[in-house]
C-alpha cells in the first residue's frame, strides 16, 4: 500500500532547532530537502526554514549540485527585495546542515492549482497575475538574476490572492561563479529551448517559461506534452503549440498573440524584456475590463428598463440614471438604511426583498421595482425606518447630489415616479 504524503512527513525526524531557530513542526519537503515553520523571536514574526539535503555520504555529483543551490539561495540573501518575491531573510550551516530561512506564508496556494481545464482562473485575473510575475522577474532580471525555473509550483498566491515567485535555487547570478549549475537544470516541460540545448541562458529564457505558463493557465494543457522525456524535449526545441483559440475560443487574439512571441524558439524574437511584456499585457487587461465594464453596463440596463419604477423611462433618461448611481450587494441581515441617520439618497430595489423596520419591529417589506429613502427631499432629515435585506439584494442607489447633474427632463422624470410611489405606498398603509 502506498505511503501518504502526511504519512511520510509524520516519519521524518523532526530537528529541536537550526542555527538559532526553535523548530515548530515540518510543513513540506521539496525536491532540494525539508521545510520546517519556525518562529523568530528576534522580529516577531513565523518563518519558513528549508533545510537542505546534503549528506558527505551521499553520490558526490548530487552533493555538489545541492550545495551549489544552497550557495545560490544564501546569496540572495538581502539581494532580492521585491513584494511580488518571497523574501529570504537569512543563510546559515551549522553541523553539516545547510539551510536559509524564507517569508512564512499562511494558507497559501500555488499555480498548479488552477492548471486544469475544469479549474480555471477568469481570463483577467490570468493577465494580472502574470503581469506581477514579469514585473518581479523584470525587476530581479535588472539586478543580474535569472530564475529559470519558472512553473506553477514555484508561483505562490497569498490568501489575499498576492503573487510570490519562490525558490532561486538553480537562478543564475551575473559574473557569480557559484550560480553555475552545470548541465540541463529546469522543469522540463517550461524549459526554453536554449536551456535544453545547454546554450547560453539570457533573461529570455525567464520569458518563455512565463509564456508556456500563462498557456497553461489560460487552456489547462502545456504546450508540449510527450509520453517520454526525449519526445518532450525534442518538442520544444523543435515544434510548434497547438493555438490557444483551437483550446479556448474566448482567448481574445492580441493575447494569444503575446503567447505566441514568448513561446518563440529564438530568443531575439521573444519580447525584449520582461517589462515589456508586462506593458503588453497591460493593454490586454484594460481591454478586458473595458470589456467586462461594457457587458455589466449592459446587463445592468437590461435588469432596469424590466422595472415597473422605470417603465416611464426613455432609454437615455436609463441610462442617465445608471451612470449617476451606484450598484451595490447586499447580503441576508445586512443593513442598507439605518432608522435615525441622515444622507441624500434615493434607493430602489432591483433584485431581492427587503425589511422594514420602525423602532425595532418590522412593519413590512419590499421588492423589486420598489424605492425608498424619501427622507432625502427634506433637508438634514434623519430617516424614519430601518431597510434591511431579507435575503440576497442589489440596489440601485442615487445620491440627490448626483441627480442634480442628469438632465431637467430626467430629474423631473425620476421626482414624479419617486413621489408617486411614495404615495402609493401611504395610500395602501392607510387603507
Amino acid at each position: 500500500m502506498a505511503e501518504s504524503a502526511a504519512q511520510r512527513i509524520a516519519t521524518i525526524a523532526l530537528p529541536d532547532r537550526v542555527g538559532k531557530y526553535s523548530i515548530i513542526r515540518h510543513v513540506g519537503k521539496g525536491s532540494t530537502g525539508n521545510v520546517y515553520l519556525s518562529h523568530d523571536p528576534y522580529v516577531g514574526r513565523d518563518v519558513a526554514i528549508k533545510v537542505y539535503d546534503i549528506e558527505p555520504d551521499d553520490d558526490p555529483a548530487q552533493t555538489k549540485v545541492a550545495r551549489k543551490m544552497f550557495f545560490n539561495e544564501a546569496h540572495m540573501v538581502g539581494m532580492l527585495q521585491h513584494p511580488n518575491i518571497l523574501p529570504i531573510y537569512d543563510a546559515g550551516e551549522e553541523d553539516n546542515k545547510y539551510y536559509v530561512v524564507m517569508e512564512h506564508v499562511q494558507g497559501a496556494r500555488t499555480l498548479a492549482a488552477y492548471c486544469r481545464p475544469d479549474h480555471l482562473l477568469p481570463i483577467d485575473d490570468v493577465v494580472k497575475i502574470i503581469y506581477t510575475c514579469a514585473k518581479a522577474l523584470h525587476y530581479a532580471h535588472k539586478r543580474g538574476v535569472i530564475h529559470r525555473d519558472i512553473k506553477p509550483s514555484n508561483i505562490m498566491l497569498t490568501r489575499d490572492n498576492e503573487v510570490r515567485i519562490i525558490d532561486f535555487g538553480i537562478a543564475l547570478l551575473r559574473d557569480a561563479d557559484i550560480s553555475r549549475i552545470e548541465g540541463v537544470a529546469g522543469s522540463p516541460s517550461y524549459m526554453s529551448p536554449e536551456q535544453i540545448q545547454a546554450a547560453d541562458i539570457t533573461p529570455a529564457a525567464d520569458l518563455y517559461s512565463l509564456g508556456a505558463l500563462m498557456y497553461e493557465l489560460l487552456t489547462g494543457f502545456r504546450p508540449f506534452r510527450a509520453s517520454t522525456l526525449s519526445r518532450l524535449l525534442n518538442q520544444i526545441v523543435f515544434a510548434t503549440p497547438p493555438p490557444i483559440h483551437q483550446l479556448r475560443a474566448d482567448i481574445p487574439e492580441d493575447l494569444e498573440e503575446i503567447v505566441a512571441v514568448s513561446l518563440q524558439k529564438d530568443p531575439s524574437r521573444r519580447h525584449s524584456s520582461a517589462g515589456d511584456l508586462a506593458a503588453r499585457l497591460t493593454r490586454v487587461y484594460q481591454g478586458l475590463r473595458d470589456q467586462q465594464q461594457r457587458i455589466d453596463n449592459t446587463e445592468q440596463f437590461n435588469l432596469l428598463r424590466h422595472l415597473s419604477f422605470f417603465h416611464d423611462f426613455s432609454v437615455e433618461e436609463i441610462r442617465e440614471i445608471q451612470r449617476a448611481g451606484e450598484w451595490r450587494e447586499y447580503a441576508a441581515g445586512n443593513e442598507i438604511v439605518r432608522q435615525g441617520d441622515i444622507d441624500d439618497r434615493f434607493y430602489v430595489i432591483v433584485n431581492g426583498k427587503v425589511e422594514v423596520e420602525s423602532n425595532g419591529k418590522a412593519v413590512g417589506h419590499l421588492g423589486n421595482g420598489d424605492c425608498f429613502g424619501e427622507a432625502s427631499y427634506v433637508a438634514d432629515a434623519k430617516r424614519t425606518s430601518t431597510i434591511r435585506a431579507a435575503d440576497g439584494v442589489t440596489i440601485l442607489s442615487v445620491s440627490a447630489t448626483l441627480l442634480e447633474q442628469v438632465s431637467t427632463a430626467c430629474q423631473l422624470r425620476f421626482t414624479r415616479v419617486f413621489l408617486g410611489e411614495m404615495i402609493r405606498r401611504l395610500q395602501g398603509s392607510s387603507n
